[in-house]
């Protein structure tokens, strides 16, 4: 199958339903962080990007959500595969992005040069969609924090070696920072930047 053609292919077969269901779970997801999520539907999205990634691409952006995309994603039919289904804009500049996605095993920037929001609009930051090994199996990590009853454990396999420190920089600028939803293959669990996270 030709790049072109990859990125003419998949999307959702029923869209509306579809993304209000993959809506639905985000929503919950970021309520309840740490939650594992499943999305059992074939969005037929190019490698290396992931089921759900692939996903929650159809369900958040469009035409007016600019995406960044890890040198993986960019250098492969994704980029004309999420134009072509939402009609988002791929940019160059992190700062810029509404949604950036990262692919497994990619070690990603340094939040701070996504956009943060500002202290009157912190929403109008960028949601990092970082692909992993494994969810559900691998080293441990605690999680508390708004949403979390007492503290909640997660395994994720994969993560770069920089994310803890970068996760804890991106906390400390409250409310200010970054979202980021952790995906592999077709799970995906959120992590709102109000959630504080310990390894076990």
């Amino acid at each position: 199958m030709t790049s072109k053609t990859q990125a003419l292919s998949g999307g959702f077969s029923q869209p509306v339903f579809e993304s209000q269901s993959v809506f639905r779970m985000l929503m919950d997801g970021m309520a309840k962080p740490g939650t594992l999520c499943t999305v059992d539907l074939d969005v037929g999205q190019p490698e290396p990007l992931g089921g759900a990634a692939g996903a929650i691409a159809l369900t958040l952006c469009d035409h007016e959500t600019s995406v960044w995309l890890s040198a993986g994603l960019s250098q492969s039919a994704v980029a004309e595969w999420i134009g072509f289904h939402t009609g988002a804009p791929i940019i160059r500049e992190k700062a810029e992005a509404h949604f950036a996605f990262v692919e497994a095993g990619a070690t990603p920037a340094s939040f701070g040069l996504f956009s943060l929001g500002s202290q009157e609009f912190p929403d109008r930051s960028t949601t990092l969609v970082i692909e992993v090994k494994a969810l559900g199996q691998g080293p441990l990590m605690t999680l508390t924090g708004p949403g979390i009853r007492a503290t909640q454990t997660i395994a994720v396999d994969g993560l770069p070696d920089v994310f803890m420190r970068l996760w804890a920089d991106n906390r400390a600028l409250f409310p200010r920072g970054v979202d980021v939803i952790l995906t592999a293959g077709q799970k995906f669990l959120c992590l709102p930047r109000t959630t504080r996270l310990a390894l076990q």
